[in-house]
């Protein structure tokens, strides 16, 4: 199986833009170079604002480069648990506003005159057992209720797998999500905009005049501060470490042995979780891109490659597979009532604003987010920002139970971690393989590279002090408790952490 490569990322030259490295003062400083940093800051230099953008690392390197970048308001089975726990009302302004999103996509696809394989394509839920059967009639009665363009159906004719039943939700569609946002880059610059990569946000100060510190030791004073970091490196003003559920999950992208790739793009209501879609490749050949596996960020219980290989085995027994030319991860959260947090970071905090949470569903989220925090910017009413105002407050029973499990969770892991004694020492590591070993009697980490040097670090998570996991995979540190990444060099991947882990010399 290939190392860690992105169909997204392949034959596109994505802009690079230096670090900041003085003091800048901005209308608006977006924090995040992903879908949905960029759409926000080209939305709102298309309306006339300064903006700064900053990306930690370089743009596009993070979870939008490793998407399976569907464009649907179909976000699984959702809509009936929505009315449940929301009502109607708020249920189909979820829907309506996910499908504004989509038409985003359709119209600045055109105004641009931007090519990125953006295709229609219906969407799936499919069943394969009895129990998940009457989830989706449930589901289908609930699109009835909301007047959703969809319902119980058919799959494709040359959908190889036996289902029970199957959802759809017609006219959504898939792209490119790179080729999609390297126009939006360019006109952000053309706008007037500014953009700085290698310039990590760490803390923001003085919220009422916000100012922001960067690693690099530059300042950024802004009247308005949008956090698009995926996950919010402010996360103490709103607790999000608390409030959200972090997920890691594959994609394969195959070479397929069948003589029909189907149309329309498929995810399954049966667990292991799996999402079936098809791509072109650099050549404008179809890939069949197959995903899932997910668990919690730090908390796979097998070798993290037995995720990518679970994928290859459903896929050759399926579609049979000829090559797997690219393999990819994706970093997911979700929120306690499963609706991203969009709006103003917290109550009395009205110039930071922040966009998270999406439930691995981050396309149409990241254009809505866009969308959404631009009108609260220049003062546009937006009927959707009550459904995701991140300030909400009223949690629902089955929220409650949630939010006990998750942070009962990350107790036992703050806890366990300490514990832990490993046997091994550096030395004892192959090429190539990391893992917690001991250095002078204490836990650490270590990584020995291709060369057979090794690299050790303190694996204590620098965001709230619980012990990071290996992922063989991706060669990472993984936090269990909040989510952070760190690389084998003790860099950080993925927040909510903003400094490295320590070095440690063995």
């Amino acid at each position: 199986m290939p190392e860690h490569s992105s169909l997204w990322k392949q034959s596109v030259d994505i802009p690079s833009y230096p670090a900041l490295q003085e003091n800048i003062s901005t209308e608006v400083a977006v924090i995040g170079g992903g879908i949905t940093g960029i759409i926000t800051a080209y939305l709102l230099t298309k309306a006339g604002k300064k903006v700064t953008l900053i990306e930690a690392s370089k743009l596009l390197e993070g979870v939008t480069g490793h998407t399976t970048a569907k464009i649907t308001a179909q976000h699984g089975p959702i809509y009936a648990e929505l009315i449940k726990t929301h009502g109607e009302e708020k249920a189909k302004l979820y829907y309506e506003a996910n499908m504004d999103a989509l038409n985003f996509f359709r119209y600045t696809t055109e105004e641009l005159g931007i090519d990125c394989n953006l295709a229609g394509q219906d969407a799936y839920i499919y069943s394969e057992s009895e129990l998940t059967k009457q989830l989706l009639e449930k589901e289908a009665e609930a699109y009835e209720t909301l007047g959703i363009d969809g319902g119980l159906a058919e799959v494709e004719a040359s959908f190889p797998i036996d289902v029970k039943n199957a959802l759809v939700m017609r006219n959504q569609a898939q792209f490119h999500p790179v080729k999609f946002l390297i126009p939006l880059i360019k006109e952000i610059e053309n706008n007037g905009g500014k953009i700085y990569e290698k310039t990590r946000a760490i803390k923001v100060v003085n919220h009422k005049d916000p100012v922001i510190r960067t690693e690099n030791m530059s300042h950024i004073s802004a009247d308005k501060v949008v956090v698009a970091s995926h996950f919010p490196f402010n996360d103490s003003d709103g607790m999000y470490f608390a409030r959200m559920n972090i997920q890691r999950s594959y994609v394969i992208g195959v070479r397929t042995a069948a003589t029909v790739i189907p149309d329309g793009m498929y995810i399954s209501a049966d667990k292991p979780s799996r999402s079936i879609r098809y791509a072109l490749d650099e050549n404008g050949e179809k890939v069949l891109l197959l995903g899932g596996d997910g668990h919690r960020v730090g908390m796979s219980k097998t070798n993290t490659m037995e995720h990518y290989e679970n994928l290859a085995e459903f896929g050759d027994k399926y579609f049979g597979i000829d090559d797997i030319p690219y393999r990819w991860s994706a970093q997911d959260m979700t929120t306690l009532d499963k609706v991203p947090y969009i709006g103003t970071s917290t109550t009395g905090y009205e110039n930071i604003l922040v966009a998270t949470g999406f439930h691995k569903w981050g396309m149409s989220s990241g254009a809505l987010a866009g969308l959404l925090l631009t009108d609260q910017i220049i003062g546009r009413e937006n009927r959707y920002a009550h459904v995701f105002d991140p300030t909400r407050s009223k949690m629902k029973a089955a929220d409650a139970m949630r939010f006990l499990k998750d942070n009962g969770t990350v107790a036992k892991e703050l806890v366990s971690g300490k514990l832990q004694k490993p046997s091994r020492t550096p030395q004892d590591l192959a090429q190539g393989e990391g893992g917690a070993v001991t250095v002078n009697g204490k836990r650490a980490g270590a990584y020995k590279d291709e060369y057979g040097q090794i690299h050790t670090v303190d694996t204590t998570c620098t965001h709230m002090g619980c012990e990071t996991n290996w992922n063989q995979a991706e060669k990472t540190w993984d936090c269990p408790c909040h989510g952070s990444r760190f690389k084998y060099t003790g860099d950080v991947v993925h927040g909510p952490a903003v400094k490295p882990l320590k070095k440690m010399l063995d």
